[in-house]
């Protein structure tokens, strides 16, 4: 019987060009010699598999963080189609007239403010205050009137001392909009200590549900610009990409966020209050549509030429002061059946407040108190409307 002997095979040794990055196999122990193997260090397939596999996973990594990064930069920059809308006028408030298209407000102020247009008396002396002035009272006392001009909504400034509230008016449009261009030709804004003149849109009878756009609002001396603020219910965020030159205040819309603070933008300090009427007002344009909400503020000296001439074009205006797209909000669930609304609420949860009150606009004794004791006080406390018109696109 013959045995085989197993086959030897050469060993070998590596060695190492560090010059060059290259590793080199050599025959030794007698082997007969063979082609050296060249391996750089970037090649995978001289690395150790321990190293292979950290590689791998750190591949593995880069990919998704530029993925991950590539959303996220998309999602950052997100931003809906403002494309030109042709719009042609539906509605006009203005002149003579301009009360005719709305009723006034004959509840309970819902936000606690200091003012009574009417009495019911439960048992003797205890007068409750119910509603804020009725139409009938509102003009026989001259707190609303309108001439050919302009359109005056005010504060009374007759009665001292008054139990329960000061009276005041609260107007609201009998037509509702789910969508449109609204142009306020503003001449006056209300201001003094006490006050909380607001012209908005909303659904008063399905709030927030429906939402709410406060387009002009300011408490108090009004020295501090006007606020624009969305309300509604959940699921409407503003932290997203804007085009906007007011300054932003809050993102949360939702109404249960930080005692319905709702989010907010606020504009310069001419653009409410004393500076804004000694400029001679303004004009506040709002846009409501699928793609967003935006709010222009243009001083009397600088109106478009197309908002004068009734063929208003938002897509020339440039950016905003206040914008509210659509991103993180879908606009047409949230908004709807929306009236126009002005009043001048006295005291209330904002402006009575002693952050607001007290502390921001120095006034003096307590909300309520100052309101009842100093009718004098508000006769700056009025709004005049050169005119509303609305707009919606065919």
């Amino acid at each position: 019987m013959s045995y085989q002997t197993r086959p030897q095979y050469p060993k070998s040794e590596e060695t190492y060009d560090l010059a060059n990055s290259t590793r080199y196999s050599h025959v030794v122990d007698g082997g007969q010699p063979y082609a050296a193997a060249r391996f750089s260090r970037f090649n995978p397939l001289g690395w150790r598999r321990r190293t292979q596999i950290i590689a791998g996973v750190a591949v593995v990594v880069v990919i998704i963080a530029v993925i991950v990064g590539a959303y996220e930069g998309w999602k950052a920059n997100r931003y809906p189609d403002y494309s030109a809308l042709n719009y042609s006028l539906k509605d006009t408030y203005s002149g003579e007239k301009f009360f005719d298209n709305f009723y006034y407000w004959s509840a309970a102020d819902p936000t606690a403010g200091f003012v009574v247009g009417e009495y019911i008396s439960r048992v003797p002396f205890d007068l409750t205050p119910i509603r804020y002035i009725a139409e009938a009272n509102a003009k026989w006392s001259n707190l609303t009137y309108a001439t050919s001009e302009s359109a005056i909504i005010k504060v009374d400034t007759s009665y001292p001392n008054t139990v329960g509230g000061r009276n005041s008016v609260r107007i609201q449009s009998n037509n509702t909009y789910n969508d449109g261009l609204f142009i306020f030709d503003i001449l006056h804004t209300p201001y003094g200590c006490g006050t909380w003149p607001a012209l908005w849109l909303s659904d008063s009878s399905n709030w927030p549900t429906n939402g709410e756009i406060d387009i002009v609002e300011a408490v108090n001396n009004g020295t501090w610009g006007n606020s624009m603020t969305l309300h509604t219910t959940d699921d409407c965020s503003m932290s997203v990409k804007r085009k906007e030159s007011g300054s932003v205040t809050s993102t949360n819309c939702y109404n249960g966020t930080n005692s319905n603070e709702g989010c907010g933008v606020s504009g310069t300090t001419a653009s409410y209050g004393p500076e804004f009427n000694q400029n001679g007002g303004g004009v506040y344009a709002t846009e409501l549509r699928d793609a967003g909400i935006r709010i222009w503020w243009f001083p009397r000296n600088s109106i478009p030429s197309d908002i004068t001439n009734g063929s208003p074009d938002p897509s020339k205006w440039g950016e905003a002061t206040a914008d509210f797209p659509s991103t993180d909000c879908s606009i047409s669930s949230h908004f709807k059946n929306q009236s126009i609304i002005a009043n001048i609420d006295l005291c209330g949860s904002l402006a009575g407040s002693t952050a607001r009150y007290t502390d921001q606009a120095e006034c003096p004794s307590n909300c309520t108190s100052y309101v009842a004791q100093n009718p004098s006080a508000f006769t700056e406390a009025y709004w005049e409307f050169k005119s509303f018109k609305v707009y919606q696109a065919s």
